[in-house]
């Protein structure tokens, strides 16, 4: 009787220890393939009843998600199907993002648009190899892609229009966004979502702000962190880190460089002395497109731009007559 007695005392302390245990799972790291590369989520999982596996199948079912809705390159994606004229686009994922595509169209008059990726596609940036198209081709593909060409339901304004939308200049930071929506609904808040581009929040297993490298605009440097130009600290807010830039997709044809940013006002690649722009954001789809814009407008623009936004920072390389040479806004942490 007496071990009954000290088995059910034991009991409750053994159950708590053991939910207790549940509950400190510290950090983990947790990766995998979408969007063409690889994916990498650090979370600290205390608190958080799920274990790091199912955390992880979450996870993957979200880029799963992305990728059957957003994706121009699975050819059975809602996007693919839209694009073909194969389904309406009454989809909720790719209203959101439409949506949140036509802002940054609107508010960029029109130096960011979705729904000019027939230009990409001319050049050979989009979803097709084709280059160099003629000035004829242009004209004619400026005349019938746009966002201006399409209601805020995504139906055509007029008969025989139909663009083809591209979300590669927000997609990933999109992406980014929603895994990080996930975390906080388990109630993590130190994390950090790297899908190429990236949200970071809290401090990292060292008790520390996350520290992100911006590569140096080097043709050639395709490997992230392999040649940095600076280090950004964050403060421990919420923010997207992205950069964008045109060392790594170009092509030289006839001695010239022609790069993957492409001014869909003009409908020509942009030529000029920006080599790369960082932007530090509130959330990494806005950080995304931002990027995009600094780079289809040029370096004096980019930084009136970004002086002129109190949510935003900003890190750009540009080329002056041969150097490569770094402005930094005052509020972008270097880390020294």
């Amino acid at each position: 009787m007496r071990t009954m007695k000290l088995f059910f005392r034991l009991l409750p302390v053994i159950l708590l220890a053991a939910l207790l245990s549940c509950h400190r799972q510290g950090y983990v790291t947790l990766t995998g393939y979408a969007q063409g590369g690889t994916y990498t989520v650090k979370a600290n999982l205390d608190g958080v009843s799920l274990r790091p596996a199912q955390v992880h199948a979450q996870i993957e079912g979200i880029l799963q998600r992305i990728d059957t809705t957003l994706s121009g390159y699975n050819q059975g994606s809602v996007l693919s199907r839209y694009n073909r004229g194969e389904h309406d686009g009454d989809d909720p994922m790719l209203r959101d993002i439409y949506a949140l595509s036509r802002h940054f169209f609107e508010e960029t008059g029109g130096a960011l648009d979705v729904a000019a990726g027939p230009l990409f596609d001319a050049w050979g940036f989009g979803f097709t190899t084709d280059s160099l198209p003629s000035q004829e081709r242009i004209d004619s593909l400026l005349g019938a892609c746009g966002m201006h060409v399409l209601d805020d339901r995504m139906r055509p304004v007029r008969e025989g229009i139909r663009p083809r939308l591209n979300f590669n200049a927000v997609a990933q930071g999109y992406s980014c966004d929603r895994i990080a929506d996930y975390l906080h609904s388990l109630g993590v808040k130190d994390m950090l979502v790297n899908i190429g581009e990236i949200y970071c929040e809290g401090v990292n297993e060292a008790g520390r702000p996350w520290s992100i490298g911006v590569d140096r605009p080097v043709d050639g440097n395709m490997l992230p962190g392999a040649d940095l130009d600076g280090i950004w600290r964050g403060d421990g807010s919420g923010r997207g880190v992205v950069t964008s830039g045109n060392y790594r997709k170009f092509y030289v044809k006839d001695g010239k460089k022609y790069s993957h940013t492409v001014d869909p006002r003009t409908g020509w690649p942009v030529s000029h002395s920006l080599l790369s722009a960082t932007i530090v954001a509130p959330d990494a789809a806005s950080a995304d497109a931002y990027a995009t814009y600094c780079m289809v407008i040029g370096l004096q623009e980019a930084q009136a731009f970004i002086l002129s936004r109190p949510d935003l920072e900003g890190y750009l390389i540009y080329d002056a007559e041969g150097t490569m040479t770094e402005w930094a806004s005052p509020g972008f942490r270097l880390v020294d």
